[in-house]
């Protein structure tokens, strides 16, 4: 399973390298959309899944979370500028943090490295990274119409055990960050997918580096 795994990471790397570019305002490498979805968009993709699979209360849970926020769902074509609102102000508070913000349709997905986010085997937030997750803290407090997935990823050096744990306490980490700083936790989902979704080649050391990572996905509400 790991060899088709790795077969599959590179050639998403291959197609996402053809694809990059420079965004001279975030100072962040951008991806096409084509190269989004064959890599850091199957993150998206993976999160959507799993929440159709899992979550057979939705309706109920959005209820608590529009209640909490004192307002209606977010509707029609008001969801692209609601997200669009949002994206601007993450890529403002998190330009040079290191995050990627990734946009995909109507969701955004925030992408934090491990090597900035936690010592190595360790699910130990770095505390000269609570700064960043305090900015984002800030966004998603101000827009809470949006559900809140924290997923943690892994390379594939151990064991499946061991790296499906460690990306379940990573997650879990910052999840209870986020809740600590008043995230209401109807809003937080926490996921984690070991060594499963690869963005890079494990191949390598600067892939692995990649794939040691936790993703914030915000998926705005848009029925009650």
């Amino acid at each position: 399973m790991k060899t088709i795994t790795a077969a599959i990471s590179l050639s998403c790397v291959l197609m996402l390298s053809s694809c990059a570019t420079y965004d001279p305002y975030t100072g962040e490498q951008e991806v096409s959309k084509a190269g989004k979805g064959a890599g850091i968009g199957a993150g998206v993709a993976a999160v959507v899944a799993y929440l159709a699979n899992k979550d057979k209360d939705a309706g109920k849970r959005n209820e608590r979370i529009l209640k909490a926020a004192a307002g209606g769902a977010v509707i029609g074509g008001g969801v692209g500028y609601y997200m669009d609102t949002q994206e601007a102000k993450l890529r403002e508070q998190l330009r040079g943090s290191g995050v990627s913000v990734v946009r995909e349709g109507d969701n955004i997905n925030l992408v934090m490295p491990g090597n900035i986010t936690f010592a190595s085997g360790s699910a130990n937030i770095a505390s000269d990274f609570l700064s960043v997750l305090d900015s984002v803290v800030l966004v998603i407090q101000e827009f809470n119409k949006t559900l809140v997935v924290v997923s943690g990823h892994t390379d594939s050096s151990g064991s499946d055990a061991l790296n499906q744990r460690l990306s379940e306490q990573r997650a879990q980490s910052v999840s209870s960050y986020f809740n600590n700083s008043g995230v209401i936790t109807d809003r937080l989902e926490v996921i984690g997918f070991g060594e499963t979704q690869p963005i890079a080649s494990n191949a390598t050391e600067a892939g692995k580096q990649q794939n040691r990572r936790v993703e914030i996905s915000l998926i705005p509400i848009t029925q009650p």
